[in-house]
């Protein structure tokens, strides 16, 4: 997929959230107006009007510029970005509608959603659904359905329609974020409240194990901060810097020391946490002193080394381990790729490697935080199976 001169120049590249599984890594600086991509480019997620695998990062033409957080998501094999002018644009993978134009088309350049100019945030993963926020702070989801994920309370049989275009969730104007579990998604208020919606083997924190077509509240407390998933766990950090876990506690992956898992929400040990990421079985955290901590399992094979401790296979750890540095920012891939910048604007990366998504120029899989060259400042990232997505700001 190329970036024309017709697609360049307006788009909101600030920040990155979401989980990213098959698409290509970008990376935007607001200095020099640069974006750049590698990893895979199976469909031309990369961006370069090919389907080159890329090991190292190779800039696409323009000026790109950064706006508000979340203006940029990719997930599986397809890729989305708002403009400073508040279009969304979507290109790629389209079987379940997610790409939000009214059919099942797939597309390998950017193609705008809808007419509207007012959405500020893209959320992408679960498996073919996709959300967005508006100015407003109206919630708009589409794609899949086959779990009620998308929240309009009904569910859609794998084989049956879904989704093509956006649809808003209810009337609430008070969304902020939303997070994307298995089949699943999670949402923050501006009230401080945590909802959850879709399948359920005790992931949506709900105390049992019901599934939900619409958005449901998780208790009642009004201070929720930040939100992650895992597969089949959720993670929220609260504003006094706790944080908690709920799910299937397999491997370790609620960081609970042996504390019994249930399908509340369950305090982790700690009280300065401020983001939480999750991957396959396991979440990173980060605290108020810019530390990073680890928990869950290690993975096999090619895809060992997501804890980023340079332990063997199987390594798991069923509490918060720390992994030595001083950490701006982490991401997670649900099958095992970690990417994080360090306070002083480096960028890093380790895990699952088979695709050249960490960067290095290379293939090799790695068990401990390996340096991306170059300078990187004030970055988000999110990372994926064979790909990730990576802003800068200079």
């Amino acid at each position: 997929m190329a970036i024309t001169d017709k697609e360049q120049g307006v788009w909101n590249l600030d920040e990155v959230y979401n989980k990213i599984n098959q698409g290509g890594i970008w990376s935007y600086d607001g200095g020099f107006g640069g974006l750049w991509s590698w990893g895979r480019g199976h469909m031309g997620m990369t961006g370069h009007n090919d389907q080159v695998d890329r090991s190292s990062p190779t800039q696409i033409p323009g000026t790109w510029v950064p706006s508000a957080s979340n203006g940029v998501s990719v997930t599986e094999t397809r890729m989305y970005a708002h403009k400073t002018d508040g279009t969304l644009w979507a290109w790629g993978e389209n079987n379940y509608g997610q790409l939000g134009q009214g059919n099942t088309t797939n597309y390998s350049s950017p193609v705008q959603i809808g007419t509207e100019t007012t959405y500020s945030k893209i959320f992408t993963g679960g498996n073919g659904a996709t959300a967005a926020i508006k100015t407003d702070g109206t919630l708009w989801t589409w794609g899949i359905n086959n779990n009620g994920q998308l929240g309009h309370n009904q569910v859609e049989p794998m084989g049956g329609s879904h989704m093509s275009s956006p649809k808003q969730v209810g009337t609430n104007t008070t969304w902020k974020q939303v997070a994307f579990g298995y089949l699943v998604m999670y949402g923050t208020k501006t009230d401080g409240t945590l909802w959850s919606w879709g399948a359920n083997n005790s992931q949506l924190g709900q105390g049992n194990n019901t599934k939900r077509s619409s958005p449901t509240q998780i208790g009642t407390s009004t201070d929720w901060n930040d939100i992650g998933a895992g597969r089949y766990q959720g993670y929220a950090t609260k504003t006094d810097g706790t944080l908690y876990s709920w799910g299937l506690n397999e491997d370790g992956a609620l960081g609970l020391n042996g504390v019994p898992a249930g399908n509340d929400p369950t305090q982790v040990t700690g009280t300065t946490w401020s983001k939480v990421t999750g991957y396959r079985k396991g979440a990173f955290g980060l605290k108020t002193d810019n530390t990073l901590w680890v928990w869950g399992s290690q993975g096999t094979g090619d895809r060992q080394g997501i804890l980023g401790l340079n332990q063997p296979a199987p390594t798991k750890f069923s509490s918060p381990v720390q992994i030595p540095g001083s950490w701006a920012s982490v991401s997670a891939s649900y099958f095992g790729t970690a990417f994080a910048t360090k306070t002083d604007g480096t960028a890093w990366s380790w895990g699952y490697n088979s695709y050249g998504q960490q960067g290095h120029n290379d293939t090799v899989s790695r068990s401990s935080p390996t340096q991306i060259p170059g300078t990187w400042s004030e970055t988000n990232a999110s990372y994926g199976t064979r790909a990730g997505l990576l802003t800068k700001i200079a």
